[in-house]
């Protein structure tokens, strides 16, 4: 499975692609993860380093983001099994308004026509209070949006995801879902779009559970 999962944060980006990897550990499914295109990269860098990037000038940011986006173009296209949150969608999104204000996101669509064909884009959603309440209760370190900017944000995704020219496409909206039921649902919605051999694989494990 090739999984570009996008949407607002506190949307379930994260809660997805963890089940995700789960999932895949526990039947022997090795994905290769990333969910670091954020400023600060809250995964990978210690507290210092993520206070770097987040005092880069803007100009670096948008040069850093930029070769990190292709460098991962070419992942996507190495791995069978790989599970990307946010990439160039997010930062079509989150670049202009929050890490370099003025500058643009260039060659998005470009990124897209040297995808893989079997990749699919899954744009997570959530009401904006619901957005709203899940900040407030459990805020990230580094929270990256503004709590008025969060029906804007909505729309920009949205926007994002009907535009793209990635084929296999799924939305959902995570307002009510606990974790599992939003494992639940992507598996539910994504079915159509799997690739032979992803769909022989989800095939063998139902066959294993009826056994």
């Amino acid at each position: 499975m090739r999984i570009i999962a996008i949407g607002c944060e506190y949307s379930g980006v994260t809660t997805l692609l963890q089940g995700l990897n789960v999932w895949g550990a526990q039947r022997g499914v090795h994905f290769h993860m990333d969910d670091h295109f954020t400023i600060p990269d809250a995964y990978h860098l210690s507290d210092e380093e993520q206070q770097a990037m987040l005092d880069m000038l803007p100009a670096i940011k948008e040069r850093f983001q930029r070769f990190q986006i292709v460098y991962h173009v070419r992942l996507i296209n190495n791995y069978q099994h790989i599970l990307f949150g946010g990439f160039h969608l997010e930062e079509e999104v989150y670049g202009p308004l929050y890490y370099y204000p003025g500058l643009t996101v260039s060659d998005t669509r470009k990124y897209e026509s040297e995808m893989p064909d079997d990749a699919i884009l899954v744009h997570l959603h959530a009401r904006p209070e619901v957005i709203a309440q899940r900040l407030d209760e459990a805020p990230h370190p580094h929270t990256i949006i503004k709590p008025d900017d969060v029906p804007m944000l909505l729309d920009r995704f949205a926007e994002e995801y009907r535009t793209s020219w990635i084929r296999h496409k799924v939305s959902i909206d995570t307002s009510d879902l606990t974790p599992q039921q939003l494992l639940d649902a992507f598996f539910k919605e994504s079915n159509a779009h799997f690739n032979t051999r992803d769909a022989l694989l989800l095939l063998d494990q139902k066959y294993a559970r009826n056994a």
